[in-house]
Order: C-alpha cells, then sequence, then structure tokens
C-alpha cells in the first residue's frame, strides 16, 4: 500500500477486511471441524480454568498484544476495531448459517471459508492501523521467520496448548494451522498490500504524514 493512501481509505479497509474476517470465522465455526488454534487456545483455557470463555479471550489478547508490542508491533485503533467488529460479525453470520447436515456440505463451507479468512486478514492488516491478538503475535516474529510461516505457528501451538488443556481438535484447525498463513501471503501480494505494521511505522515516521 502507497504511502499516499489517505485515512478515509484506510478505515474502509479497516472496517471491510474485519467484516470480511469475521464472516470467515463464521463460516469456519458453521462447518463444525474444528476452529482456528487461537480459539482453541482461549477454549483450553477455559475448560481448565473454568473462568468464562470471553474474559479468557479478553486476558489472551491484552497478553499477546503487549507481547507483540515488546517486538515492536505497536497496537493501535485497528487492534480495538478487529476485535470488537470481527467478534459482532462473527455472531451475526453464526446466526444467518447453518451447519449442513451432510459431511460435504460441511467441507464445501469450510473450504470456501479459506479464501474469505485470507483476504480479511490481508485487507485489515493492510490498513495498517494495528493488529490483532493472533496476527500480532505472529507478525512480532517476522523478521527471522516469515509471516506466513510464524502465523501457522501461533495456530499450531494455540492448538496444541489448548488441546493439552481439554479444547477439541478438528480438520479445521488443522487447515488453519498449514493453509491460512501461506494463504494471507498470497492474498497480500496479490493485492500488493504490506501486512508488516512495524514496517509501516518506520517508513511513516521516513516519510511523513500519510495524509500529506
Amino acid at each position: 500500500m502507497s504511502t499516499s493512501t489517505t485515512a478515509p481509505q484506510r478505515a474502509l479497509m479497516l472496517v471491510g477486511g474485519c467484516v470480511v474476517l469475521g464472516v470467515g470465522v463464521g463460516m469456519l465455526l458453521t462447518a463444525d471441524l474444528g476452529s482456528d488454534g487461537y480459539s482453541t487456545f482461549v477454549n483450553g483455557l477455559s475448560i481448565a480454568t473454568g473462568m468464562e470463555f470471553w474474559i479468557v479471550n479478553l486476558l489472551v489478547g491484552v497478553v499477546f498484544v503487549a507481547m507483540a508490542a515488546l517486538r515492536g508491533v505497536r497496537p493501535g485503533v485497528g487492534t480495538v476495531v478487529q476485535v470488537l467488529l470481527v467478534g459482532f460479525t462473527v455472531s451475526w453470520t453464526l446466526d444467518l448459517l447453518t451447519t449442513p447436515a451432510e459431511l460435504v456440505g460441511r467441507g464445501l463451507l469450510l473450504g470456501g471459508a479459506f479464501p474469505v479468512l485470507a483476504i480479511g486478514i490481508a485487507v485489515y492488516l493492510g490498513s495498517h492501523t494495528g493488529a490483532g491478538p493472533a496476527e500480532g503475535a505472529a507478525l512480532a516474529w517476522d523478521p527471522p521467520i516469515h509471516f506466513r510461516w510464524s502465523y501457522s505457528l501461533v495456530q499450531g501451538g494455540g492448538a496444541l496448548v489448548g488441546w493439552l488443556l481439554g479444547a477439541t481438535v478438528g480438520v479445521g484447525t488443522l487447515a488453519v494451522i498449514v493453509l491460512l498463513g501461506p494463504g494471507v501471503d498470497l492474498v497480500s501480494r496479490g493485492l500488493r498490500l504490506d501486512v508488516h505494521q512495524a514496517d509501516w511505522d518506520r517508513s511513516v515516521s521516513a516519510t511523513g504524514d500519510l495524509d500529506h
């Protein structure tokens, strides 16, 4: 994304990307073949501690964002918008969709979720307004590990810990671990979007305000 991108354009990318991402998460959950690794981690902690899911989700999110900030990926308005808007959109999508009775239908819904998820993540990160917890944690390790693989490590690590704590995993969980990071990388390249928030911060500091 060019440094000439205006604030309204960035806001549109943020909101649009988060809505698309929320729809993708809703599709993934409706397929009922396993959630993403980050949610599996939160669910496992919820089971192990007896705390409500939303409380654990909030606490884990704060920890992940703080850890990413220590690595140079600073939170922004997009960090907050991502959490709130994606959550709302997921709830809305779940109210509209019904889990197919046949496994084939569930598999098709799962497959369709991945391009939606990849586009949503790439576009909202491309707004350079701040990364959500899972994406921020992955970007915090790029470099030395490229986002396409660091995102897989975050999702895979979350799924493993969550599973050990009692959460369930499925083929959808494994698909997220293996495919989503490379998918986001492919979409971002195709749309010419830079998802690296810290790198963008440095470029803005060197070139001045985005809108001037």
